[in-house]
């Protein structure tokens, strides 16, 4: 098997990952997310062992959809802790009483 063959294989596999990522995001299933983590992990490890080759229109077009798929999912995430972080302020009573370690972490989470 090539080096752009074995390239292309492990986008489409990053690409379904990322899939499954986006599925376990709208369940809220932490198990499915943690799993598509640590998938994703694997992943990027065989990526970054690749080849310094110049990538084939194919592979472009793959690691445009895969980076396209974690921009998705990244907002997702940030909408879903900005919520998280309402809520709790809500239930606090006050905004930025509920604060993971960052001078306003809503507002961050919201920005990002």
């Amino acid at each position: 098997m090539t080096q752009t063959k074995t390239l292309a294989d492990s986008l489409r596999q990053m690409i379904a990952v990322l899939e499954e990522e986006r599925q376990a995001l709208a369940a809220m299933d932490i198990d499915a997310l943690s799993l598509a983590g640590q998938e994703k992990h694997m992943l990027c490890g065989t990526l970054e062992g690749g080849s310094a080759d110049p990538l084939d229109a194919e592979c472009r077009s793959l690691l445009e959809l895969a980076r396209h798929a974690n921009e998705v999912n990244r907002r997702v995430r940030n909408l879903m802790a900005a919520n998280v972080a309402a809520r709790l302020n809500a239930l606090t009573g006050g905004a930025g009483t509920y604060r993971a370690g960052a001078a306003n972490a809503s507002y961050a989470v919201v920005r990002a």
